[in-house]
């Protein structure tokens, strides 16, 4: 007969299992150190500029800190206290250094509704606030509002008296200083977005999304008029204004065709426009996406789309397949690659005087093992051999150029992140003193990079966690693959620069101290191995192709000789749920038990989300049918736990009611833990904590 076991959410301990070798430190030791987001810098040019802030989380608890150079010492800015679901978000310093503005509060659904899975205690929307670095006291500025696609950036005006942020399909507009309440700044149509000041602080360019197209926005003060950038039929973002505010940079992507069929799903034509605002022209300076590989890269707020020195724009483009950055000239021209190499770029800054671009990658160098890391590199911007600033075993992010000083976001193996000036001797932690004394460092191992063949070649990528010897048991171990989402992510070889993925690197560590050799893998559609590997024909619900490097995984794992081949679960969140799910149902002779965190089990019911006059759409149906977890309901045997917040606004909660039935009939032992009113990333860390704890209990029940 099938079993439901429903787990209690009072609980705030869990049990050893009998069988579990004893542990040297526990879940929230691991989980505890503050986690480091927002790093920004105050925007002067002033020689006596050098004031850095970020957001910090630690156990639930979101606070503005600051540093400032040449010693950075640190020091906390707000005061909010209480694992209370409310993080900060979209942090800015005004131009002088002197106040904080920032985001907090939870996310609304498409119905409006406040995430609050602090059970009803009260429902906060979210809200801009601004707070005076040394007087404090957090002022409001007006309601935000992020959605579950993520918070809108906040732009603060160059003299630092205004600050603007998109809302309610409406640019909005407040003093800093909160004498007056926020008001949109005019109406146009459409869902507003992107806004950017000037330079002279006299006019802000935004986007109006019209749906199947869109505009590049000039609104001007004082005379309180719209004007529209070489309006087209297509589908214009990413406004940038030149240093003099003379010209305006923007990417123009095709409009969008009706009645195209879904697969194969080829580049669409991508173009570099500038504006010239005085003349009221724009031309095209650069054409992109004509080539299998060339698709519009996602473009960061103040990334990679940029007016730098020497009358070049820099921009990213995957023209040979990677993600690499260029820079072309402003009157246009052939584009210079700035970063050759079979890696790709991430997190991309300008150096203060503009001439280089300063910039995170997976460059493999001459070490293979850096392609599982982050370092940052610095390269002129009219092209030359890139510099490495960083390098080894640690892991950088976040860079940020600042009074002669580079500061930046990192971690390694076994120290969590946090923030750190780069030194010419390697680089120094800012903020040591908030690190828990307890924080387990010396206890946690250092993951192996492994590389492995999936059964038709493909060349796959993991992190092995092996127990520390006096962990090991006297005969071969359970192991555990963990797979993670998005599933544009990439897991390395130490503490990850994401706070869904940080705590999944400790929960790995965590594991491996239990006794389980743990693999994470960095499966097809990834990211940083290529486009041809991140945009892979039959992925997701175009087939389920990259189930066959989990598969590939778990066949690695019966090769060593420290593992129990019979002893091999799964574990996974969001698509890591989905390809847990597909592994339990498809191969439950090789996984023995899985966790599966809120979950894809049917592509098919995202059917609303397929263009209905696509000519291949009932086909699309069917096929986004057969590459889910459901379509195998048949052959699923080993057990799972269910994990969700019913108010995952990423993943329904009716897949996991419908998987739940599904298996019931088939008489699958399943147990389930579900969060009322959680999303899908927790906002309690106590909820962190329990799905974390149930994961090891469940797998110590079932392969232990």
């Amino acid at each position: 007969m099938s079993c439901v076991c429903v787990l209690s959410l009072c609980s705030s301990t869990f049990l050893c299992s009998a069988q579990a070798a004893p542990h040297a430190f526990s879940l929230e030791q691991v989980l505890s150190s503050p986690f480091p987001t927002n790093l920004v810098a105050d925007q002067s040019n002033n020689d006596h500029a050098g004031r850095i802030a970020w957001v910090f989380a630690v156990k639930g608890e979101h606070n503005v800190w600051i540093a400032d150079a040449p010693n950075f010492e640190a020091r906390q800015v707000t005061h909010y206290v209480g694992d209370d679901g409310m993080p900060l978000a979209a942090l800015k310093l005004t131009p002088d250094g002197r106040t904080v503005v920032y985001a907090r509060g939870s996310e609304a659904n498409r119905a409006g509704e406040i995430a609050d899975p602090t059970s009803g205690v009260e429902k906060r929307v979210q809200q801009v606030w601004a707070a005076d670095v040394e007087k404090g006291g957090p002022r409001l500025l007006g309601d935000m509002g992020c959605d579950e696609e993520g918070c809108e950036d906040i732009q603060i005006s160059p003299s630092g008296e205004f600050a603007v942020w998109s809302a309610k399909k409406q640019i909005w507009i407040a003093p800093i200083s909160g004498k007056d309440k926020a008001k949109a700044l005019t109406f146009a149509r459409g869902n507003n977005s992107q806004p950017k000041w000037s330079p002279d602080g006299k006019k802000i360019a935004f986007v109006s999304d019209r749906g199947d197209h869109s505009f590049v926005v000039i609104y001007e003060f004082g005379r309180n008029t719209l004007r529209y950038v070489s309006p087209s039929a297509d589908r214009d973002r990413y406004p940038r204004w030149s240093p003099d505010g003379s010209k305006i940079a923007f990417v123009r992507l095709v409009g969008k065709e009706m009645k195209q069929p879904l697969i194969p799903q080829l580049p669409l034509p991508w173009g570099i426009w500038v504006y010239d605002v005085a003349n009221d022209s724009a031309h095209e300076i650069w054409k992109g996406g004509l080539g299998l590989d060339d698709s519009l890269p996602e473009l960061t707020e103040d990334g990679s789309l940029q007016f730098a020195a020497k009358n070049r724009i820099v921009f990213s483009s995957e023209q040979d397949g990677w993600n690499h950055l260029y820079s072309v000239a402003t009157s246009g021209g052939p584009a210079t690659l700035l970063t050759p190499g079979k890696f790709e770029t991430e997190d991309v800054a300008l150096s203060l005087d503009k001439a280089s671009v300063i910039y995170s990658s997976n460059q493999a160098d001459s070490d293979p093992q850096e392609v599982d890391r982050r370092h940052l590199w610095r390269v002129p911007v009219e092209g030359g051999t890139p510099e490495a600033l960083t390098h080894g075993e640690t892991m950088e992010w976040t860079p940020l150029e600042i009074a002669g000083k580079l500061v930046c976001l990192g971690s390694t193996a076994t120290s969590p992140a946090m923030p750190y000036v780069v030194t010419a001797k390697g680089r120094a932690m800012i903020a040591k003193a908030v690190l828990p004394a307890d924080f387990p460092s010396s206890q946690l191992v250092t993951p192996k990079q492994v590389i492995f063949k999936a059964a038709d070649g493909w060349e796959i990528h993991g992190q092995l966690f092996e127990p520390k010897m006096e962990r090991r048991a006297p005969r071969p171990s359970p192991a555990l693959i963990f797979i993670h989402g998005g599933s544009i992510r990439q897991m390395m070889l130490g503490f990850h620069y994401m706070d869904y993925y940080h705590n999944a690197y400790a929960m790995n560590q965590y594991l491996a101290s239990r006794g389980y050799v743990v693999l994470s893998v960095n499966y097809r559609t990834g990211i940083m191995y290529g486009r041809h590997f991140r945009e892979t024909k039959d992925g997701g619900p175009r087939g389920g192709g990259e189930y066959r490097d989990i598969v590939a995984a778990g066949k690695y794992l019966q090769t060593l000789a420290t593992v129990d081949a019979k002893r091999i679960g799964l574990w996974g969140g969001s698509y890591g749920g989905y390809l847990t799910a597909m592994g339990l149902a498809h191969d439950s002779d090789l996984f023995a038990a899985g966790v599966d965190l809120h979950g894809v089990h049917d592509w098919s019911d995202f059917r609303e989300e397929i263009p209905a006059d696509a000519p291949d759409h009932d086909a699309a149906v069917k096929l986004a049918f057969q590459s889910s977890p459901n379509a195998a309901i048949s052959t699923w045997k080993s057990p799972v736990l269910l994990i969700q917040g019913d108010d995952d606004r990423n993943v329904p909660f009716s897949q996991t009611v419908d998987l739940l039935q599904r298996l019931r009939a088939q008489k699958v032992h399943v147990e389930e833990l579900v969060f009322p009113d959680e999303i899908h990333g927790f906002l309690m860390w106590k909820s962190w904590i329990r799905a974390y704890g149930a994961t090891e209990e469940f797998f110590g029940r079932e392969l232990k």
